[in-house]
């Protein structure tokens, strides 16, 4: 009877029978202070149940989030860094083919770059150089889909007036081309390997001298017969320069398709001794000299402020002591 009376006071201390008396049982999940259904314990408990109960967002609510994000980066991307464009003649042949898209660079100009001779830059109309806006699809699924596209960056926008071409001069040099050329610059013959195969530099339309003004660019197409460029626009506001205010941008790679995938570094030519002109020169020179023009006014500031507190040094010291 006693041994009865043991084994069932062990099975409710949570012991098998043959366990010793000293020997200490494991406390089970819920004993303790405050295990109780008011007390902190359970209420802990019960969170984390609550959290592990929780079912993961689903795919599809998640899905606008994620677009949201994706259109806002690209609507950063395309302002401040990078943005495609898409070449719509045969004005730059061979560089660049029909259906080529090139990434330009949006960001330098935001540091002050300008266009440099050599470089192919993609710039906004400056007026008059293209005609009427082509006349949009008549389909309004695709032109919707195109002003989505166009918005984010990801395609030409149906009513753009933007051009691409290779920047021959800058401003404050001195450009020209006689007979079937060369181009001049600065007095200094231009090396063009990139024209089109079987063209002429400029037999089609001669030109110059033409100084350029300040702030503005002389722009040319490599297939050069092909190409409705700053010579044939001479009798319009700027004679045939383009502002760099209109340039949108450096174009640096041909991104699509793939097999066409090319840097567009600046042709050696355009680094030929003597193709600086003093003008062009000193116009580069310009935001150098007000940087240094405005940096020294500061610089005396300073130095003028530290005489001052080490003047007044020893004479605290003197107080204090």
């Amino acid at each position: 009877m006693r041994a009865a009376e043991e084994e069932t006071a062990a099975v409710k201390l949570g012991k098998s029978p043959e366990d010793g008396d000293d020997e200490q049982r494991e406390p089970l999940v819920g004993d303790g202070p405050g295990a109780g259904p008011g007390g902190p314990g359970h209420s802990g408990m019960a969170a984390r149940a609550e959290k592990a109960d929780k079912k993961p967002r689903s795919f599809w609510k998640e899905l606008p989030i994620l677009i949201g994000i994706a259109i806002i980066l690209a609507l950063i991307i395309k302002t401040f860094l990078l943005q495609a464009f898409s070449i719509p003649s045969a004005s730059m042949q061979d560089t660049l083919q029909i259906g080529d898209r090139v990434l330009v660079d949006k960001l330098t100009p935001w540091f002050g770059s300008k266009p440099e001779r050599g470089d192919v830059v993609v710039f906004h109309d400056p007026g008059g150089w293209l005609g009427e806006n082509p006349a949009s699809t008549s389909n309004p699924v695709a032109s919707g889909i195109q002003t989505v596209l166009s918005f984010i960056g990801l395609m030409p926008s149906a009513d753009e007036k933007d051009l691409i071409k290779r920047v021959i001069a800058v401003g404050g040099d001195t450009v020209e081309c006689r007979g079937i050329g060369p181009v001049v610059v600065n007095g200094t013959p231009l090396n063009e390997p990139y024209i089109y195969p079987g063209n002429t530099p400029c037999s089609d339309k001669p030109f110059g001298p033409v100084k350029i003004p300040a702030n503005s660019i002389w722009v040319m197409g490599d297939h050069r017969q092909d190409s409705l460029d700053s010579r044939y626009h001479q009798g319009l506001l700027g004679g045939g320069a383009v502002p760099d205010q209109k340039v949108v941008g450096r174009a640096i790679v041909i991104a699509w398709p793939v097999n066409r995938w090319a840097t567009l570094p600046v042709p050696s030519t355009f680094s030929q001794p003597g193709i600086n002109s003093a003008a062009s020169t000193m116009l580069g020179a310009v935001p150098a000299g007000l940087g240094l023009a405005g940096a020294v006014p500061l610089v005396l500031v300073r130095r003028r402020r530290l005489a001052k507190i080490s003047k007044k040094a020893p004479l605290i010291e003197k107080a204090a002591e």
